[in-house]
């Protein structure tokens, strides 16, 4: 493989994307060349690629593999490591939101429920308990949603998001009916 400017702009771009979806830049670099190689690439590889350390790769690897977004491989006669994306496109985006989820999601609703089972001393404590509860709440449904969303195979989910906008219009409808019928 080569670094042509369009693998390049995809590499540094993805690079800065990692560093938003939790993993640093030379991560995101190292696991966009994964994804856009059709063959698996040795540490050696990834390092004259990037033009970063072999310390740096394994590390960044090391980062990959704790998110299971890589694997290792070998070939006969060869003893060194070579690695590859895990799983498809899909695969990466429930791997990436799962581990998000657990990495800030999970504490964040474990601290609130912590707060939400103390007993309120006054009246300010009491008003932000409430308000709290309905951070609690929106992250909870939140959370729930993106696991259903994730159950959905590649294909359904691709219908729903093309829905779009439609989604609220039914819904819309379905308040009216709901009004016509109470009145």
């Amino acid at each position: 493989m080569r670094m042509t400017p369009m693998i390049e702009s995809f590499v540094c771009h993805f690079g800065e994307m990692g560093s938003r979806w939790g993993f640093n830049r030379t991560v995101g670099q190292i696991y966009a060349l994964l994804v856009i190689n059709q063959q698996p690439l040795s540490a050696n590889d990834i390092g004259e690629l990037l033009g970063i350390s072999r310390g740096n790769v394994s590390m960044g690897l090391k980062e990959l593999h704790s998110w299971q977004l890589v694997h290792t491989t070998h070939r006969p006669g060869d003893r060194k490591d070579y690695y590859q994306s895990r799983g498809s496109i899909w695969d990466m985006a429930n791997r990436v939101f799962e581990e998000r989820r657990k990495r800030e999601i999970d504490p964040t609703l474990s601290l609130l429920r912590d707060i939400l089972l103390d007993e309120a001393g006054n009246a300010e404590e009491a008003y932000a308990q409430e308000r709290i509860a309905e951070i609690h709440d929106l992250l909870e449904n939140i959370t729930d949603w993106a696991q259903s969303l994730q159950s959905l195979s590649p294909e359904k989910l691709n219908t729903l998001m093309k829905l779009g906008s439609g989604v609220g219009k039914v819904l819309e409808f379905k308040d009216k009916l709901m009004a016509k019928k109470a009145d």
